[in-house]
């Protein structure tokens, strides 16, 4: 939407219009954009950057964090690393990792080496957990809170998937490798349901034989070994994933429903 976009003419060069109104532009009267939040003018490129509002962090849904990795410290035990993408993770939380079911608490937790009293979405952090080693956890597992809708394992799941660039055809039976937020396990396509108008989601062939490049379909896959994911439309971070084959990425779906 153009009315909700700052148009704002400037020199690097010369410095015009960055930080301060220029006097080489006697033709230019200033920006101003309409938006659903309201309305906002100005002159410069800094007037337009601090008009930009922040998006909301989705910090009222339960706890979500993906493990990028897991450390162990002297003199302080096991870090698991990773991001916040959906909830707040604090010291004395009870956190469940999925899809493992281990449950502990979170003694601390850091980011950029400063204790914090709680961590956000988008924080990336570790935290400090008791009782639980090294061995236990691992990259792809999910943290969650234990007494707010927390993360489980995954029996199956149901997933739109649109083939980018497969050099054959893609039948039932086939078992690429799923990288879905730090996840990273092959899953079999066990049903291809249905192939559909990638715009509109509109059935064009039920049950089809096989699929191939270009084609969108709706697939019920099923992980070769346990795997955290969720509904797209409840964790958007954790309901996107890439198909993995052949040293490139063959597809990309999003997940529409989870079966436990």
């Amino acid at each position: 939407n153009p009315a909700a976009v700052a148009f704002v003419p400037i020199s690097g060069w010369h410095g015009d219009n960055m930080l301060e109104a220029s006097d080489r532009l006697p033709w230019y009267k200033g920006w101003n954009i309409e938006r659903k939040e309201g309305k906002a003018d100005g002159k410069t490129l800094l007037d337009a950057l601090d008009a930009i509002l922040p998006p909301s962090r989705p910090t009222e849904k339960p706890l979500r964090l993906p493990l990028q990795d897991v450390y162990k410290i002297g003199g302080i035990g096991t870090v698991p690393v990773g991001r916040v993408e959906t909830g707040i993770i604090k010291p004395g939380m009870i956190v469940t990792f999925a899809p493992a079911n281990i449950t502990t608490e979170v003694k601390s937790v850091e980011m950029h080496h400063e204790s914090l009293e709680q961590a956000s979405p988008g924080d990336n952090v570790g935290f400090n957990v008791k009782n639980v080693s090294v061995k236990e956890l691992r990259r792809g597992y999910v943290a969650s809170d234990s007494k707010n809708n927390p993360a489980r394992g995954s029996q199956d799941f149901f997933a739109q998937v649109i083939v980018l660039n497969h050099p054959g055809q893609i039948s039932n039976g086939y078992t690429p490798v799923l990288d879905c937020h730090t996840a990273h396990i092959a899953c079999k396509f066990a049903e291809i349901k249905e192939k559909c108008d990638r715009r509109t989601g509109k059935t064009t062939e039920a049950e089809p034989k096989f699929i191939k490049s270009g084609d969108a379909a709706m697939i019920t896959l099923v992980p070769s070994k346990p795997l955290c994911v969720e509904a797209f439309s409840d964790f958007p971070p954790l309901g996107r994933f890439a198909v993995r084959d052949m040293r490139q990425t063959v597809a990309v779906g999003v997940i529409k429903s989870v079966n436990f």
